[in-house]
Parts: structure tokens; sequence; C-alpha cells
């Protein structure tokens, strides 16, 4: 489904007032309420508590917040999980076409959009199958089990005589009754209380299938995709004037010459915030960069350099907190081997390769944005409170962006629209970041800082663990006006949220800093900093990249003290037996008892389940190190994944692939480079991200299936494994341990010239 289809299934879903059922969204004003993210009126005082129900079944139970059959026997799925390239468009569909026992080309899926689909929060932390998934699973069951007892009634049969068929209920005399014959007349606002029923699956035909991603065509074919794409009638274009530093005011601002430029609308200032809107997007762009002539700015705050961040990170207030084992550190026994490492990751970008880009339309007092916003509920809110409107006069719709795991600027972009938008009623407006400011202004992954203590008794065994990470928040989404970067800088500013940590287990800047391993009395340390030097939020994974990286090295250091190989020397600690079979499928496949060194070659291992709680991913590869150069060059990479009940084997292969590609080019590669007077990675020379000659030569995925098991995500577990796999492959290389990130080939040479 392309972006455009996308649009007119939304506008032919609000439209219909017939059909099989009547529109979800107007049943009831409880209903309403419950989609409006407003809490549902309390049940009756003598009405038993509801039993607990799975995923997102337990925000949204009824079973219209997720299907809708109507009397033309079109389907449709609702799921408040955005699209972000993960592939959950046609996971979900399979979800629902297996269990309503229908063709998967006629489920149609709805994403993210708070007219028409449940509030499921941010798409985030590998929640999409887990949270949205179960609840179509449940709901599809549910309602193939309401056809057959409505099928019972109609036809005066026993329900264990029917059987369904492609949409259809059918006796064993022939008498068939489709499903938009069963439920023309009736509403579907019922409760999904009912968790029995399923298929077994031994007998799927959908789910468990490498079904085609249905969002690839159109991309690699050209086809409109993205909100980038967006082309609505009427559309003018916008850029922005940010400053050129953080905290600046802008003092004088003359725009005469910039009113009478061609195609120039309007230009918009409130406050800090500086726009123009123009009928063309070079006109826009022209006008922009006239605007950026004639702005005069002061103030403004210097940033520490890049050189000197960590000791900066760690000077700064902390809120120190004991998360795992003793308040007080355990001292090795007498004779252990000790080993201790400090390990850093810089800030890293999410680079997406499409800016940033929204579409708005202020419209007879109503708003609408275009956006790939990874929250179009939380970020409706968020607008809504920035400009002054009441939520429900707002309506976030998302489409897909060219690019983004995590809080890129996606959120400011809708809110660029917002206020754009509203300076132009009538008209929608379309703004798009340059490259300049997606790199400079979008919030970063925080550097971060870990240190390591540990040792190895004389029989082998961990005889003390201390592990401490210092961290910048890792998440600053919205929620409030002030997470907004425009909302920052008009002239009623609203200031940002003060940043909280994620709480464990899940956790943030300390997510799978616990060990998995079986250690005795492994203390675990969080120093959590608040004052961002530089405006941090959530990339891919959170802090688990940094603390997988670090951890799974630290036990290569430790595997390495006490003489042992490391696979096995983690097999020894290891007491999960999913955990011990993606370890052991890795080893096997990659032949690591059998594999050869060889000068300047080097193999690493590495694993973890991601947030201690979710899939398990371990990978191998192996890497060649040119001595003269320091480049390193990937080589054979073999991955395993165990992230429940697969519904799309395909696709489960496709985000272990890409998330240890993204993960080798920020191991390699990325750092956001900056000094007293800003950013200066404004660019792709300035910010250099992995080309296709730098990605490893094979990438073998193999998935560990769990029939009947939860799903437990995928989107997010390989990319600590494969830092530190990496970083551990290196090492075996040139026989020295580099802990600073990105291993860039001026450090290797460093450390092998050491």
């Amino acid at each position: 489904m392309t972006v455009l289809d996308h649009l007119e299934l939304s506008r032919r879903s609000l439209l219909k007032g017939g059909g099989g059922l009547v529109l979800y969204f107007s049943i009831s004003p409880g209903r309403l309420a419950a989609q409006e993210g407003e809490p549902t009126p309390a049940p009756p005082a003598a009405a038993p508590s509801p039993p607990k129900l799975p995923g997102s079944l337990s925000d949204f139970p009824f079973l219209d917040s997720w299907i809708r059959i109507d009397n033309d026997e079109s389907i449709t799925v609702f799921t408040g999980k955005a699209e972000l390239g993960q592939g959950i468009r046609t996971a979900l569909s399979q979800i629902a076409a297996e269990q309503l026992k229908v063709d998967f080309s006629r489920i149609r899926l709805l994403t993210a959009d708070t007219a028409q689909t449940p509030d499921e929060g941010y798409t985030a932390a590998s929640h999409s199958m887990e949270k949205s998934g179960t609840a179509i699973l449940h709901a599809g069951a549910y309602l193939r089990r309401m056809m057959i007892g409505l099928a019972a009634e109609e036809l005066g049969v026993a329900a264990g005589d029917l059987k369904v068929e492609d949409g259809a209920v059918v006796s064993s005399a022939g008498e068939r009754r489709s499903y938009g014959q069963l439920v023309s007349g009736r509403s579907l606002h019922v409760t999904v209380n009912d968790q029995t029923g399923f298929f077994e699956p031994g007998n799927y035909t959908v789910m468990g299938q490498p079904v085609p991603r249905v969002d690839i065509p159109g991309k690699v074919t050209g086809e409109p995709s993205y909100v980038h794409d967006l082309r609505l009638k009427g559309m003018v274009h916008a850029r922005i004037v940010r400053p050129p530093k953080r905290g600046m005011r802008l003092s004088d601002l003359d725009t005469s010459r910039i009113d009478d430029m061609p195609g120039v609308i309007r230009v918009v200032r409130d406050g800090n915030y500086l726009g123009v809107i123009a009928e063309g997007e070079f006109q826009a762009i022209q006008a922009m960069q006239a605007l950026q002539r004639a702005a005069q700015w002061e103030g403004g705050a210097s940033l520490p350099s890049d050189t000197d961040i960590y000791d900066h990170l760690m000077k700064l207030p902390a809120d120190t907190s004991v998360i795992n084992g003793p308040e007080t550190a355990v001292s090795p026994p007498d004779g252990a081997k000790i080993v201790e490492a400090t390990y850093t990751r810089p800030y890293q970008m999410h680079g997406s390769i499409g800016p940033s880009c929204a579409v708005g339309l202020f419209q007879n007092g109503q708003l609408t944005i275009w956006s790939h916003t990874q929250g179009v509920y939380p970020d409706r809110a968020a607008i809504a409170e920035m400009v002054g409107m009441d939520e429900r006069a707002v309506r976030l719709i998302h489409v897909e962006g060219a690019g983004c795991y995590g809080h890129n600027g996606a959120d400011d972009a809708a809110a660029d629209a917002a206020l754009l938008a509203r300076a132009l009623p009538d008209r929608p407006v379309r703004i798009q970041w340059m490259r300049d400011h997606e790199h400079q202004w979008e919030p970063y992954g925080s550097a971060m800082v870990v240190r390591a203590r540990g040792s190895v008794s004389g029989s082998g065994d961990i005889s003390s663990w201390n592990y401490e990470v210092w961290s910048n928040p890792h998440t600053t989404r919205p929620g409030p006006a002030g997470n907004l970067l425009p909302a920052q800088l008009i002239s009623a500013s609203f200031e940002p949220e003060a940043p909280t940590n994620i709480p464990q287990p899940a956790g943030g800047a300390d997510r799978n800093a616990v060990p998995e391993y079986s250690i005795p009395n492994a203390r675990v340390v969080e120093h959590f900093i608040s004052e961002m030097p530089l405006r941090t939020s959530a990339l891919r994974s959170l802090g688990a990249y940094t603390n997988v990286f670090a951890l799974e090295s630290f036990m290569d250091e430790l595997a390495l003290a006490a003489g042992a190989d490391p696979v096995e020397f983690r097999l020894a600690r290891l007491e999960d037996p999913r955990a011990r079979d993606v370890v052991t499928t890795v080893a096997k496949a990659f032949d690591w008892t059998g594999w050869e060194q060889r000068p300047g070659r080097g193999r690493g291992f590495a694993y973890a389940r991601y947030k201690n709680l979710a899939a398990y991913c371990a990978v191998a590869i192996e890497v060649d190190v040119d001595g003269a150069t320091g480049r390193i060059r990937l080589g054979r990479a073999v991955a395993a994944c165990d992230s429940g009940q697969a519904v799309n084997p395909d696709g489960i292969r496709n985000q272990i692939e890409g998330g240890l590609v993204q993960s080798a080019s920020w191991t390699l590669f990325e750092q956001v480079r900056f000094d007293a007077e800003g950013v200066h990675s404004a660019d792709w020379a300035g910010y250099p991200i992995m080309r296709f000659p730098s990605v490893p030569e094979t990438v073998e995925v193999h998935v560990v299936d769990r029939p009947g098991e939860p799903f437990l995500g995928t989107g997010e577990a390989s990319q600590g494994p494969a830092a530190a796999a990496i970083a551990n492959a290196v090492a075996d290389a040139i026989g020295v341990r580099i802990r600073d990130l990105p291993l860039q080939p001026e450090r290797v040479r460093a450390a092998m010239q050491a």
C-alpha cells in the first residue's frame, strides 16, 4: 500500500455511514473517549472486574477497535502502531488473515491515525508484535468464533458442524454465510474476553510463512511511499530558519526583500521561530537562504568539545542508583585475576536518509497533520498544547518516513507543519528540513561511559563483577509541548520537560546493563545525567547498544583472563535454555570450533536478550584488519534470533540483518563532531555512515521459531550483539582491545602501534 492508498483509505473510512457495522468511533461516547486517550467510563459498581487482557487489548478491549467488516466483504484491521520499515504492516496482516481464515490479500491494514486507530502510544522498544500483534491475534480469533456462532443461529445447526473458509462460514450441507452477511446490521462493539480457540500453529497457512513485504514493491519502484512523496491539491512549500547555535535569540530581522521574492506567500515569525511559505519548493529554499542572511541573532550557549566529552559527562550532577546487586562493591578474592576496563560511545544520530518532513492543513477550525512521528497520540497532545487547541480538533495521521528507528526530527517537523499551516489556513503546507537542520537539530543517541571491574578465580569462575554506566536521557519524546523544538522558540515558549529515566526492567540508559549470566553478587550502578550538552532522546535500542557492547566485550576479556573459549565461557553461565539455543545455533553455523585464524583476521562472538525480557540474539562475525591503514573489513556474519512465535520468518531476518548493518555503521564510523561553536556534523562528509563496500560479505540469520509462544519483537535485538561481536573480532585480529567507539582506522592504527 502506497502513501496515497493510505490517505484514500483514511478518507473512505471516515465517510462511511453504512456497511456491515456502525463505525466504531461513533458507537458510543465511551468508545469515543477511549479513542481520544481519555478514560473510559467505569462500569457499574456491581459489575465484576474483567480479567486482564493480553497486549493492547488491556487498554482497548473492544473488537471494533481492531477489526471492521463491511457489507462489501472488505476487511479493515486497525493498529495504533506505525510502520517504520520493520515490516509490521505485513506481519499484522498475516495474523489477521490467519485467525479470520481469509486470503492475505483481503486484509487492509490501517496504521496509526488519531481519528481511527487505538491509542497504542509510541511505536518503540520492539513492542509492536507483543502489544498490537497480540491484540489482533485475539481479536481475529474471537471474531471468527463469533461468526461461527451467528451462522449456527441463522442456519439452525450446531457450531461444531460448521467450518470457516475464506471469510465465510460453511455448513456440512454446503450452506454458506459470508462475514459481511453475518455482521450486516450488527455492532462489533463487544469485549474480546475469551482467550481460547486459537488454531494450532501446526495448522497455520499464513502465519509462519515468508510472505513478501507489502511495502517493498512501491519503495523499490519509486511509487509514492513516504510522507516526503505526499502531494495534496493546492499544496505549498515551507522552510525553517534555525538559530546558528542553541539558545540564540532573534534580535533583528528585515523581511522586506524576502516578501517580494518570486513565489513567496508569507514569512512566518513567532518570537525566535522563523520560517517562510512559498508556492514552489525551490522558491521556499531560496527565500530561506535570504532569511538566513537577513536574520540577526544573539546569545547562545557554548558546548564542550567532543574530545573531552566523557570527562565532562562524568563531572555533571547525576542521579546515582544501584540497580542490581549489593549496595557496596564486592572485592575480588585473594589470588583472583582482576580485569578493569572503560568503554565509551559518542553521541550518534539517526541520520535519516530522508530529512524530517510533514504536511499540515488548518481548515474550518480543524488541524490535520501528516507525519512520520512514531507516536501520533502523544504528538497530537503536544501540538494541541503548543497551538492552544482542543486535542479533538487536531488529527495526526502517520505516513512512513524515509529512515528512522527512534526519536528523530519527525515530531518537531510535525510541530513546524502545525505552526505554518495555522499561519496559512485552507492550504496544505509541506515542510521538509534541510540536511544540515536534520543533522544539527535532531535529538541524538546519548554519549555513554561504562566502567567495569571484575575478576576470575583460579578455577575460572567470575568471582566479582562491578559495572557502572554514565549516560544522558534516552527519551525526551513529546508528550508535553516543551519537548517540541518549535514550541521552545515561539514567543509564548514552553520549557522542556525535566527528563526522566525509564525504570528497570526495560530500562533506558541502563537497558541491558544487568548481566543475564549467572554471576554471584553482580553489582550494577547507573549514573543518570539529566543535563544534556546536546539534545538526546531515543535511538534504536537506547542504552542497550552501549551496554551490550561493553558487557559482552568485558565477558571476552574475562574469558581471556580465565584462559577459556569465549563461547564456552558464556554457555557455562547461561541457564535459560532459549538463550543457550541461540548461542549454540550460531556457534554451530559459524563453525566456531573449526574456525582457522590467520594474521590480521579475527572472530568475535556476542549474545544478549534484548532488555533481558524480549528477543534472544547471538552474533558471530569475522573481520580482517589492514595493519597499514587500520581499516576493518567485515567478513562472514552469522546470527540467530528467538523472538517467540515467528509470524514472518523473512521479516525477522530482515530486521536482524538491518540491525546488524546499522549497528556495524555505528560501531565503525559514526560520531557527532562538535566544539564550543556548535555541531560540525552538518552533512554526510561530517558524519560518515557505512557505504555498500563496507557491509559484511555475507549475513546468515537463523530464526529459532517458538510456535505458540508469545511474540517478543525483533527490531532492536541485534544492535548490541553486533557491536560487541565486531569489537571482539577486532581484538582477536590485532591482539589489542579497543574500548572506545567508533573503531575508526586511526584509532585502530594507534592501538596497534601502542
